[in-house]
């Protein structure tokens, strides 16, 4: 695997590892600043379907630049940002704005991300390279829920949230360490 994809694969675990420590328990988060059911699917659309429509717009509008590296960058420092929004949320109101924060982060970096991946794969070797990012995505999914639920049980979401977003920073220092394809 080329050494830009090992280096891009550190950073999008550490992004995927601080969101799913969340995962397992956002029902009962959202409940506990006071929302109920419909606050959460209502949370979870907001999110998709800004990162949704905004990925399929933000496709066109990469495809016209050359280098991918800065929308990583922003991306994840949008996500970031949401990871410590969490922290600071007290009613609904706040965790859809931090949906929107989310989603905005998504849209620019999804595009960017999935072109700098396939930019590095080498050839003969695609199934083996996607399916080595799907599969630590999930394996590094699995270890961060139990992870996740673990720390708010003991220390609470607000030590979790902090946890999550410190680990997100670490993915965004990486990120800062990337190299566009025509930069070599």
């Amino acid at each position: 695997m080329h050494k830009q994809n090992k280096l891009f694969l550190t950073m999008y675990l550490s992004f995927i590892f601080a969101a799913q420590m969340l995962s397992p328990l956002y029902a009962i988060y959202v409940v506990k600043i006071g929302g109920d059911i419909l606050a959460a699917g209502s949370a979870l659309s907001i999110f998709m379907l800004i990162s949704g429509f905004g990925i399929l717009l933000m496709g066109k509008i990469e495809d016209k630049f050359k280098k991918d590296k800065p929308f990583i960058i922003l991306g994840y420092s949008f996500i970031s940002l949401g990871f410590l929004g969490y922290f600071f949320i007290e009613n609904t109101l706040q965790l859809f704005m931090v949906q929107v924060i989310f989603g905005t982060g998504t849209m620019i970096l999804v595009p960017a991300r999935d072109s700098f991946y396939t930019k590095y794969l080498e050839k003969g070797k695609f199934a083996s390279q996607w399916a080595t990012w799907e599969g630590l995505m999930y394996i590094a999914g699995g270890i961060a829920a139990l992870t996740g639920a673990f720390l708010a049980k003991i220390f609470g979401f607000r030590v979790l949230f902090l946890i999550m977003f410190f680990i997100s920073l670490f993915g965004l220092a990486v990120a800062t360490q990337l190299k566009d394809k025509n930069d070599h």
